[in-house]
């Protein structure tokens, strides 16, 4: 009898993470382990990443730097090679020629308008482009070889005057297909757009829902919105329902296709920022990096699903944790977006917003975001800091300055030991690496982190735990004008740098009996 003998191989070689394809091996001569369940997955390096920007701004007056970079030392060991581009979306390839004068890249016979905004050639360095104009399009990028581990970019805006002042910064992000945001809006006095990007040559088709305090924001319009091959559209979210709401949560889902997903949040006094999308709905979360002269911080949660949830309301300050007084707990209902005041909370110590259930043992998935205002009148500026991710194994922030940076470790349970490394300078000055210690139940607020030695250009800021307890992070970045504090928080969650990889239980074979 003839008997054929299955492997997992097959199935580990398919293996693939959010961001990229992990470096797959099988195990020499199958192992015992493996087959009794005791083996320890291995973590690979990704082989290729992904990532989207928003198109930037529509003011005439925008400046915008893009940052690119990927840590040194975390590609795959036969990786000799890699590269990471970000395109404009309106790239296309060359049509056929009709006799008619193109120019042409050079490397794949595309046309002028296809050539990378930003090319990274190693890593370990950073690499940066500007583009100051309105008509200034969305990007897509990949990643593969030794740059796709960790591969991260940067987005930072800053616009002086008119509609939409202030300093907008975004990391950008991987394409998904469904994304949470809290701490949008449909009121008069904002105008939010929900900016939907598409990398595929295929055209996406996305959802999008509107949550107010009473449940569901009735809407004709935001279903099956297209989105182009490799196109961006944006959707202002006031125009998706007849409601008009001061606190939305927003639910951005794909039917077809993929997309990356932001919301660029304009505030007629407040300035304006980008929306991340916040963390994976939890039973628990952190918000970290609330500035230490932050005048308003105001709270807004959201349960997607079919229970209430009651939560501990908590402030991780460089000493410890403090309940703020008369917001100890926070009832959310089921389906709604609940919003609190938390006025200016963290009384000139910087901190950050810790959520936790309220009785234990019964955690009901939230999804969160802060709305922080530094300044007043007229000076005020607004900047987001969605829940996030604990940093993992590494995180990066991308786009650092000489000074205006501040980084926020915080350790919510058992203290923890963090490495940060600085990376080289876009323009010069060689690397830099510090360790930190942080306090359980604490915040430490670096205001002065590494900076490369003979920097010049920019940096990035990695940020490695080594022992204890998990880490979350954020980087602000402080970047005043005429007297407005105009800042920008971009959260540090895990870089996805590597996938779990199962080894294979034994090499494909045929048996004969």
């Amino acid at each position: 009898m003839n008997r054929t003998t299955l492997s997992l191989l097959a199935a580990v070689t398919a293996l693939a993470a959010v961001t990229g394809f992990a470096v797959v091996s099988a195990p020499e001569g199958g192992t015992t382990e493996a087959a009794a369940g005791t083996a320890t997955p291995a973590r690979m390096p990704v082989e290729r990443s992904s990532l989207l920007c928003p198109a930037p701004s529509t003011s005439d007056v925008a400046e915008t730097a893009y940052t690119s970079f990927t840590p040194a030392g975390t590609g795959a060991a036969d990786a000799k090679e890699g590269s990471a581009a970000l395109v404009p979306t309106d790239a296309t390839l060359a049509a056929p020629d009709d006799g008619k004068d193109k120019k042409k890249d050079k490397d794949a016979g595309k046309t002028e308008a296809s050539k990378p905004v930003l090319s990274l050639n190693e890593p370990g360095k950073p690499v940066t482009a500007e583009a100051n104009t309105a008509e200034a399009p969305a990007l897509v990028g990949s990643a593969d070889g030794r740059l796709a581990p960790g591969w991260a970019a940067q987005q930072t805006t800053k616009v002086t005057a008119g509609q939409g002042r202030g300093a907008l910064g975004v990391s950008c992000t991987a394409p998904d297909t469904s994304f949470w945001f809290a701490g949008a809006s449909t009121a008069d006095e904002r105008q939010d757009y929900v900016h939907l990007t598409n990398p595929d040559d295929t055209a996406a088709v996305a959802d999008v829902e509107l949550y107010g305090k009473d449940g569901v924001l009735e809407s004709d319009s935001g279903e099956g919105i297209t989105v182009p091959a490799r196109a961006s559209v944006p959707v202002l979210l006031s125009t998706l329902s007849a409601e008009s709401a001061e606190d939305v949560s927003v639910h951005v889902t794909t039917r077809t296709g993929r997309v990356g997903a932001v919301v660029q949040a304009v505030d007629e006094e407040g300035g304006s920022d980008w929306l991340a999308a916040a963390a994976e709905a939890s039973g628990s979360a952190v918000l970290p990096g609330v500035p230490a002269d932050a005048t308003s911080v105001r709270l807004v949660v959201f349960a997607p699903g079919d229970d209430d949830a009651d939560l501990k309301v908590r402030l991780a300050g460089p000493t410890g944790s403090i309940t703020p007084a008369g917001h100890e707990t926070l009832h959310v209902k089921a389906g709604m977006t609940t919003a609190v005041d938390l006025k200016d909370v963290t009384k000139g110590e910087a901190g950050s917003l810790l959520l936790s259930p309220a009785a234990p043992g019964r955690p009901t998935p939230v999804v969160a975001a802060l709305r922080v205002v530094r300044g007043k009148g007229a000076a005020q500026e607004v900047a987001y800091i969605p829940a996030t991710g604990q940093v993992g194994e590494r995180a990066t922030a991308a786009d650092n300055r000489a000074k205006g940076s501040v980084l926020s470790l915080t350790a919510p349970g058992a203290a923890a030991e963090v490495k940060v490394t600085a990376s080289a300078g876009s323009e010069g000055g060689e690397a830099v690496v510090k360790t930190y210690k942080v306090k359980a139940g604490t915040t430490l607020a670096l205001t002065e982190p590494p900076v490369p030695s003979g920097l010049k250009g920019s940096y990035a800021l990695t940020v490695e735990p080594q022992s204890g307890g998990p880490v979350y992070a954020s980087r602000a970045l402080e970047l005043p004008e005429d007297g407005v504090p105009m800042f920008t928080v971009q959260t540090m969650p895990d870089d996805r740098g590597t996938v779990a990889v199962p080894e294979a239980e034994q090499d494909l074979s045929v048996l004969d009996d």
